[in-house]
């Protein structure tokens, strides 16, 4: 993509006065597909069975048989129940508040209907509306389901969704001087059945701690297994920046394959199903996820589903296991629902910070928001954050911006003697470039100078784009003056504007393209990049501007002592035969 790479190519058939143009359009290209996001997903695509199995059935209940001879190997998806089967609520939500969350509870199934963040405004103006991560209703239908499944027929239905629970209350808030809550629904058959879902909430925590307990009272042993799952809509956000594409879909970490993407796509195409000890599935969006966390020791098989009305669902469900007659059995599982807080996540599961998505420059970035991080815990502001973390980044690649504009320092020396060779071979390119190639030699200027120490930066500018973008921590974090939200575009158009008029300056510091067409497309280009800035979150402009404000201050310095100089004269062709 950046011709640079290929120096041999550019001598012959690419005039060497060319090279800054083509360096030109190339970093135009990179900060193109920025936007674009790589739409194509990174690493394996996960595989499965191609025809979806059927649900877990048992007729048998012989207490000498296994229980994977009870409840037979199969896919764990609620596509597998007729939503028909599942009843509407007759009782009204049960509500849950905490210090950071507030929560809706279906008594049907005990599925989690609704979470709003607390901490988390739409709006920053207004503060009051809160964002919803979950939702039971389309559009933005997202919703976290937890259940059992059993033989077809016995005391415990096929999927324990379809039971309508009671509790204690109908509304549980987190008091002032509490640690913890607890939510628990109860059902009880006529059987002798017992079925108890607790949820526990602790203060200053994204983390639910979900408890399946069912206590066999019969004469019989039963066999079950446990489900855990996310089922949502394509999201659709009003709020999002134009032309900035970030993920929404389908996510899972195994200790083997590490973290993976499943969009919505691949799930049309191929159901997912991978076993797994250890790991966890999730959905994620732009700034906010929800995830199931299941033990770390248990075997789990994570799947993947597409429901009726373009709904998608990522879950994980245990092995089957039997629940002796007089006996208890309990499954646990963790929810996080909540912001990516990269600190956070990486202390409640390994990998879970990998959801902020970095993409292949991950390495990089999170060196980066480490520090960008460390300078907002000093400084306060993630505004001055940036400039600072801008200076630092420009400090340590000052060497190379020397080397680089250096070279285009006696390149832009040169540029007469370049005009008067283009002047005396004309349309001759390939004598024209053997005599461009002396004159560098002779005067010991690499025309690639200037274009090699960018591309080696190149990768940074990227992660820390990407840092800039997916970090929560930024979103609508004030600044200073009009700029109150780092993550919206400037509303005043003023950062784009100041990051157009730097770039105009910094060209005019470059040597002019002796070519007139090359010398308009040049002047455009801070025009274009400009209306192309006006989408960027404030955050991402104000690191440029300050960027090239201190490219141009370094650069005028070293064009500034170069020219300062006596340029060489070339000798005359009687100096040098004499010379010879």
């Amino acid at each position: 993509m950046i011709p640079c790479r290929k120096p041999a190519l550019l001598i012959v058939p690419i005039p060497m006065d060319n090279l800054r143009l083509i360096l030109f359009f190339s970093l135009a290209l990179v900060l193109l597909l920025l936007y674009q996001a790589w739409i194509q997903d990174y690493g394996p695509i996960g595989t499965g069975p191609s025809q979806q199995a059927a649900p877990p059935t048992a007729q048998a209940t012989n207490p000498g048989q296994s229980a994977a001879a009870l409840v037979p190997e199969a896919r764990m998806d609620s596509a597998a129940i007729p939503e028909a089967e599942v009843p509407p609520d007759s009782a009204p939500p049960i509500r849950v508040e905490t210090d950071l969350l507030r929560l809706e509870i279906s008594p049907r199934g005990g599925t989690i209907l609704s979470a709003w963040l607390k901490d988390y405004p739409v709006s920053p103006k207004d503060p009051e509306t809160k964002v919803r991560l979950l939702k039971p209703d389309p559009p933005n239908l997202f919703i976290a389901e937890s259940g059992l499944r059993g033989p077809d027929s016995g005391p415990l239905p096929a999927d324990t969704r379809t039971l309508l629970f009671t509790t204690e209350q109908e509304r549980y808030v987190l008091g002032e001087h509490q640690d913890h809550l607890e939510v628990v629904l109860t059902w009880r058959s006529p059987t002798g059945l017992r079925l108890h879902k607790r949820y526990r909430f602790q203060r200053d925590s994204y983390v639910i701690d979900s408890v399946q307990e069912i206590q066999n009272d019969t004469d019989q042993p039963l066999a079950v297994r446990a489900y855990a799952q996310l089922q949502r809509t394509e999201l659709q956000d009003p709020n999002a920046p134009r032309f900035v594409y970030t993920y929404t879909g389908g996510v899972y970490y195994t200790p083997e394959e590490k973290y993976q993407k499943v969009s919505f796509e691949e799930m049309k195409e191929e159901p997912l199903s991978v076993r797994t000890q250890g790991g966890w599935i999730a959905m994620i969006q732009h700034y906010f996820l929800a995830a199931w966390l299941p033990p770390q020791t248990e075997p789990q098989t994570f799947f993947t589903s597409v429901l009726p009305g373009d709904r998608y669902l990522i879950g994980s469900y245990t092995e089957a296991k039997i629940v002796p007659a007089g006996d208890t059995l309990r499954f646990q599982d963790r929810l996080y629902i909540g912001p990516k807080l990269q600190d956070t996540l990486a202390s409640i599961a390994p990998g879970l910070d990998l959801v902020v998505d970095y993409g292949w420059l991950t390495v990089i970035a999170q060196p980066i928001f480490w520090l960008l991080a460390h300078i907002h815990a000093w400084v306060g502001n993630w505004g001055w954050s940036i400039i600072l973390l801008t200076l630092l980044i420009k400090l340590a690649f000052y060497k190379l911006s020397e080397t680089s504009y250096r070279s285009m320092a006696n390149m832009r020396k040169l540029t007469p003697r370049l005009q008067a060779l283009r002047d005396r071979y004309g349309e001759d390119r390939e004598r024209l470039n053997q005599a461009m190639m002396e004159l560098y030699r002779k005067e010991k200027i690499n025309p690639l100078g200037g274009c090699l120490p960018v591309l080696v930066q190149i990768p940074v500018f990227i992660a820390l784009y990407w840092v800039l973008l997916e970090s929560v921590e930024l979103r609508q974090a004030p600044f200073a003056l009009w700029i109150d939200n780092l993550s919206a575009p400037d509303p005043y158009f003023v950062l784009p504007l100041l990051m157009g008029i730097s770039m105009f300056v910094q060209q005019k510091l470059n040597p002019a393209p002796p070519d007139p067409i090359q010398a308009k497309v040049m002047m455009s280009l801070p025009f274009l990049f400009t209306i192309f800035f006006a989408f960027f979150p404030s955050g991402l402009v104000l690191y440029w501007v300050v960027n090239n404000l201190l490219s141009i201050a370094q650069q005028w310095y070293i064009t500034r002592k170069i020219e300062s100089t006596t340029p060489a004269k070339p000798r005359s062709a009687e100096a040098r035969r004499s010379k010879d």
